[in-house]
């Protein structure tokens, strides 16, 4: 159980290329994810004590899976995908994938330094949304290079820009969402081809959380764009 403790830390999940998923929900879904299931703990078996020690959640799931870490996958420049540039909020990760899922995105790209999908917290805030999405971490201005290079545009999501209700958006292409507090990096801004903004109908919040913006952006470009 001390293994399976550890794993809340990230360099016990890298050195043993393991993690750990919560809930029955999530545990059922994990059967028809692919990924492989190294342990099952359950509380009738090993009693409440023991799953308040290993669990990660303020109030331990009846049931917890611990799961090996799937080979890093791949995505050309192709279709509509999210790129998150310094997401560092475990839960704006989690809703952010879940969103992709929702809306059938075809990848996720987060930059080294955004907070690792297999973080309890980003696990849990997915809904299973990470067993069918795939998060590839990489240079994300690089990767802005590569879309546009097949000829499609990428899209910033900035304070200043086209106002996103009026702008005429593709079926694809690469949307870029910044860091929570900074917002997109001066060298990731400078790749995208498009500057997109949610406009304020209030003005009392100088800015919308950044899984916010990913839903109203992603639901624009949805509808305009048609659905695939």
């Amino acid at each position: 159980m001390r293994m399976i403790r550890s794993l809340c830390e990230k360099k016990f999940r890298d050195e043993l290329g393991l993690f750990t998923v919560e809930g029955e929900k999530m545990v059922a879904e994990l059967a028809d994810s692919g990924l492989e299931t190294v342990m099952i703990v359950r509380r009738e078996d090993v009693g409440e004590k023991v799953m308040e020690r290993i669990s990660s959640c303020n109030t331990p799931s009846p049931v917890l899976a611990v799961v090996r870490k799937p080979a890093p996958a791949s995505h050309s420049a192709s279709g509509l995908c999210l790129a998150l540039d310094s997401v560092r909020d475990p839960g704006n990760m989690g809703t952010i994938l879940r969103l992709a899922d929702w809306f059938g995105l075809d990848c996720v790209f987060a930059s080294p330094d955004s907070v690792e999908v297999f973080n309890p917290k980003v696990v849990q805030a997915s809904m299973g949304a990470i067993f069918r999405k795939k998060l590839i971490y990489c240079d994300i201005a690089a990767k802005c290079k590569e879309f546009r290079a097949a000829g499609l545009e990428v899209f910033g999501t900035f304070l200043n820009g086209d106002n996103i209700y009026e702008a005429s958006l593709p079926a694809e292409g690469l949307i870029v969402l910044g860091n929570e507090s900074n917002g997109i990096s001066n060298a990731v801004a400078s790749e995208c081809s498009r500057r997109l903004t949610i406009p304020t109908f209030g003005g009392g919040a100088e800015s919308l959380n950044v899984s916010v913006a990913a839903a109203i952006t992603v639901s624009e470009f949805k509808g305009h764009g048609g659905w695939k």
